[in-house]
């Protein structure tokens, strides 16, 4: 492997791998690789048809499953740490990171080179702060500094979830980011033409990030940033919620979205990969229905109604 690319192996317990590996796919475009040994025999039969294992494998240990990740020059290392590490805490799977392959402190500057500015449904772009050399083209610019929280706007899920909060945000609106990351959806729909955001996070970094996104775009008058639980730490109701996450998060928050949505408002979802749609399409029936789905290599997202 290129010494500017980074491994990161992700050890987690054997019964979480599948939920584990759905959100280490959100963190690179291509495949990841989990070792699992847990149906070692089982498996060894069923496949190979034989009995006989190797004896280094039967050391494995059979009760953890390690994830490997691989994460090009291009995209951010620290990002897709930060993006693992709140996931995983979320979903209540406990974990262990370990990183090969890259210095820590190369990070932030090898894949800098990388991210240029880019335009993200019909009104906005997306500036890296470092990139002085740009052409708006009539786009409103959305300044940011990714540090080390998830959101750049380079990742499907995250542009899919702008389009939707782009074309269903009324003017004047109060908005919700429910897992904010680096706050980009908040900036958007406040520079979009909503009057307030309010982006809440697990993840104290997170926050932070997300205050200085929008003081960047001088918004942070009309942003509040809330670290913690969504149920414990928010009230009141918004016109749109947005929800880029994972499929078992945006389950979960599923279940108490409703109590924070306005009547006639719309809720945005985001970061499910297409393999787990029919699950979460089943956890919201009955209390949502889909007004638009977009799909992109791989990924979907939904803008729904209370039913």
């Amino acid at each position: 492997m290129n010494d500017n690319w980074t491994e990161i192996k992700i050890t987690v317990p054997a019964s979480s791998a599948g939920t584990a590996g759905d959100i280490a796919n959100m963190t690179v475009p291509h495949g990841i690789y989990i070792e699992d040994y847990s149906d070692l025999e089982e498996g060894a039969m069923e496949i190979a048809h034989i009995d006989l294992i190797d004896e280094a494998l039967l050391q494995k240990d059979r009760t953890k499953a390690i994830i490997h990740v691989y994460i090009s020059p291009e995209d951010n290392p620290a990002e897709a740490v930060s993006f693992l590490e709140e996931r995983l805490s979320a979903c209540g799977i406990p974990y262990e990171v370990e990183l090969a392959g890259c210095r820590m402190e190369d990070w932030i500057n090898n894949w800098k080179q990388y991210f240029k500015p880019i335009p993200v449904g019909e009104k906005l772009l997306i500036r890296p702060i470092w990139e002085e050399d740009f052409d708006p083209r009539g786009r409103t610019v959305l300044n940011l500094e990714p540090g080390l929280a998830f959101g750049t706007g380079t990742h499907e899920t995250t542009r899919l979830c702008m389009e939707l909060i782009e074309k269903y945000l009324p003017e004047g609106a109060d908005f919700l980011d429910m897992g904010c990351g680096s706050g980009i959806l908040s900036v958007a729909a406040l520079l979009l033409g909503a009057r307030s955001a309010v982006g809440v996070d697990i993840d104290p970094l997170a926050v932070k990030t997300a205050v200085e996104n929008a003081r960047l775009n001088g918004v942070e008058g009309r942003f509040t940033g809330v670290c913690g639980n969504l149920a414990e730490k928010v009230t009141g109701q918004y016109q749109l919620i947005a929800a880029n996450i994972v499929a078992d998060v945006v389950i979960l928050l599923s279940q108490d979205a409703p109590d924070f949505l306005a009547p006639g408002g719309v809720y945005v979802i985001s970061g499910i990969i297409d393999s787990r749609e029919r699950d979460v399409l089943d956890a919201l029936a009955g209390r949502f229905q889909v007004v638009e789905r977009r799909e992109d290599r791989g990924w979907v997202a939904m803008a729904l109604r209370l039913v």
